[in-house]
């Protein structure tokens, strides 16, 4: 039983420790929030550019034949290449945008939910001491590889594939930016109330030794997937709030070394293909996709790449 109560200083209320952890956790916060949005912004900015300049639709064009592996039209390219670029809200409108088959959004969402937001969530990976090109060649290899399982296996037969792709028309450019400025103002707003919060959650559980316990209760889990105890915290975190917004956390963890590089390598490579497994999907759960398809093979992908790694990459863990 942990003893919540025998934490840091016994002269100090609860009160007191809740407010020193809230101070303590402003300056980590802060930094990650500004490092955070100096990445999203410009990026969720020339993606803006791209789209307005139809370049998105030409792409596709080009990644369209891929398709045709996986089950899909061309036009999922674009779902594909809105969802790697940004995350998994541009790929559900997309998506709600064009007339595909239930089967096809089963498949685009197990795509979507390992490589989405590739830019952001592979800074965050590479600031935890992972190589950003190895995940997104990870992260990318994982989605094909999934796509073309799930369309093996799921039941009823794919869609004639078509290679063409929606003439695209942009409308005015004030009028595509409009709705980016808002939608930047609720990024902002959104960046500070989660970071900060999982700061300050981060601190009270290391305070009050709840994530020793928590290591405890993890542990037989994370021994399932390869992964040490001590990473606890952080997969829950990345399964939970997901990655870029978990990257307060994850990031803090790996710099005050409460994990080795190695540890969180390890990590990196489980979280880059399964995480986020609540909002993320609960978000396709929502336009009809059943939850087992998009999170089962996640784990199971997960589970096989970091005991891969481990078999040929690391002897023994420190």
């Amino acid at each position: 039983m942990v003893d919540f109560t025998n934490s840091g200083s016994n002269s100090k209320t609860i009160s007191q420790k809740l407010y020193d952890c809230f101070i303590t956790s402003l300056k980590p916060a802060f930094k990650t929030i500004r490092w955070l949005l100096s990445i999203m912004i410009p990026v969720s900015f020339v993606v803006l550019l791209l789209d307005y300049s139809g370049f998105l639709f030409w792409l596709a064009g080009y990644t369209g034949p891929l398709a045709k592996l996986l089950g899909l039209r061309g036009e999922s390219a674009l779902v594909l290449l809105s969802s790697g670029l940004l995350n998994i809200y541009s790929a559900v409108a997309t998506i709600q945008s064009l007339s595909f088959t239930g089967r096809e959004i089963t498949i685009l969402a197990l795509m979507c939910l390992i490589s989405h937001n590739l830019i952001v969530e592979t800074a965050v990976q590479k600031k935890t001491g992972s190589s950003a090109i190895w995940m997104v060649i990870l992260r990318i290899s994982a989605a094909i590889i999934g796509g073309f399982i799930l369309n093996l296996i799921l039941p009823g037969k794919p869609i004639a594939y078509t290679s063409g792709i929606l003439e695209h028309t942009s409308p005015p450019f004030l009028a595509m930016l409009k709705p980016w400025l808002h939608s930047t103002l609720w990024l902002i707003i959104k960046a500070v109330l989660i970071i900060i919060g999982l700061n300050f959650l981060q601190k009270v559980m290391d305070e009050f030794s709840i994530t020793l316990w928590l290591s405890k209760i993890m542990s037989p889990i994370l021994k399932l997937f390869g992964l040490p105890a001590q990473a606890s915290f952080m997969w829950l975190i990345a399964n939970i709030i997901g990655l870029a917004w978990g990257s307060a956390i994850l990031i803090e963890q790996a710099e005050e070394g409460k994990i080795s590089k190695q540890e969180a390598n390890l990590l990196n490579h489980h979280i880059a293909i399964s995480h986020s497994l609540l909002e993320d999907t609960l978000l396709f759960v929502a336009i009809g996709v059943a939850a087992g398809w998009i999170i089962f093979p996640r784990l199971f992908l997960a589970f096989v790449t970091v005991w891969i790694y481990r078999l040929f990459f690391i002897k023994k863990l420190s």
